[in-house]
């Protein structure tokens, strides 16, 4: 492998903290061009700090200049603000964007690093969710790597490694089911964010935790699949696999099964779509069969957790409508996190803002950014 240049954007989060260790690791494959985050500047200027890369981003404009006074010594240029983020993902030493922002923030810097003819290693499904057939045509158009970090889009992905011939007939995304698989909407009247935010398998952000409760997460990823690997809307299934050993499964046209299997371990995948298509020797834990005796799947129960139902409708409906689904849910779990909102009443401001926000068939990319907008605002009208 030649040395690649990454630009991490959310370089402090969950999955930008794992990328970190990758790179860590493999000094001699990974070079750090680019470090970004949102407002957690001390551990951004730390992280500059070890990795010296050429500049860095803080998006809250309030903290640019502690990371200045911090960073004053080195030759890393800092930037802030949403725009920065376009502009640094366009440097001619990045080679891989890794893309962890959490939410549709993440969508332009996502188009702008395809349109520069940057491969894309992608933790922001809602790029996709919010405007996948956009981005997709985009990469095909510039001949761009579309690398999926997600555990279930990359498992995917390595199942279908060698099989570019082969028509898939359907894709199952495993779920864990959250911390309230098998409970009954009489119960989930009553939980609250502490609840949900106690995940029985996976370490992450407290968005993409209320989603995985919610399955919200799954529809999400439904959506998002739907365009990474051009499917329709009824080749994308969804099963409840407790132990979150089976990462996703691909059915071919013969009827043969192919699945990833492995720890829940994200640096696995975020690894694997940095050296792709090498796989290199590492350290992590390994899986041990004697210590999963069984293996588990069972249905997602759509009438309580009725987001992930919300999610297909949006799919199957097009236009605009995933772009709309993603907003609304993304200040639903905003209000629910500040106790503004219940576990239940999240969908039902979900579904009203389906129908109360203009549909449109054919968005471009300022319609999908008015849409976000438009979504948000009601959304945040009926929660007040």
């Amino acid at each position: 492998m030649n040395k690649k240049g990454i630009a991490v954007l959310g370089s402090t989060g969950s999955i930008g903290t794992q990328t970190l260790d990758v790179v860590r690791a493999f000094p001699d494959l990974f070079h750090v061009v680019v470090l970004t985050c949102g407002s957690n500047a001390t551990l951004l200027v730390a992280q500059a700090l070890e990795f010296l890369p050429d500049a860095v981003v803080i998006i809250n404009e309030e903290q640019v200049d502690f990371v200045k006074s911090k960073l004053g010594h080195t030759q890393i240029a800092v930037y802030s603000g949403m725009q920065a983020l376009e502009e640094v993902v366009q440097f001619e030493s990045v080679d891989v964007v890794l893309n962890a922002i959490v939410g549709a923030a993440g969508l332009r810097p996502t188009v702008k690093a395809i349109s520069c003819g940057k491969d894309i290693a992608l933790a922001n499904k809602e790029t996709l969710v919010v405007a996948g057939e956009l981005v997709m045509s985009l990469a095909s158009q510039y001949q761009v790597k579309m690398l999926p970090v997600d555990s279930e889009h990359s498992a995917i992905f390595q199942c279908l490694v060698g099989e570019e011939a082969n028509p898939i007939e359907k894709i199952y995304i495993t779920a864990s089911g959250g911390p309230f698989r098998g409970k009954d909407r009489s119960i989930l009247t009553s939980v609250t964010k502490e609840h949900a935010l106690k995940h029985p398998n996976w370490v992450m952000g407290a968005k993409i935790t209320i989603d995985s409760a919610s399955l919200m997460n799954k529809g999400l990823e439904v959506i998002e699949a739907k365009w990474l690997f051009d499917l329709k809307v009824d080749q994308v299934d969804v099963i409840v696999h407790p132990q979150s050993i089976v990462h996703s499964l691909v059915q071919f046209q013969d009827g043969s099964l192919k699945a990833q299997l492995g720890l829940p371990d994200m640096k696995l995948p975020i690894q694997y779509a940095l050296s792709y298509p090498n796989r290199l020797k590492n350290t992590f834990e390994r899986f041990n069969f004697m210590d999963y005796p069984e293996l588990t799947f069972e249905k997602p129960d759509l009438e309580t957790f009725r987001n992930l139902a919300l999610a297909y409708d949006s799919l199957r409906k097009g236009g605009n409508s995933a772009c709309v689904l993603n907003a609304a849910n993304e200040v639903v779990v905003d209000a629910f996190l500040k106790d503004k909102i219940s576990f239940l009443g999240m969908s039902d401001v979900i579904e009203t803002v389906l129908q109360k926000v203009n549909y449109l068939a054919r968005p471009s990319l300022d319609d999908y950014i008015e849409s976000d907008y438009a979504a948000r605002r009601v959304a945040q009208e009926i929660i007040n």
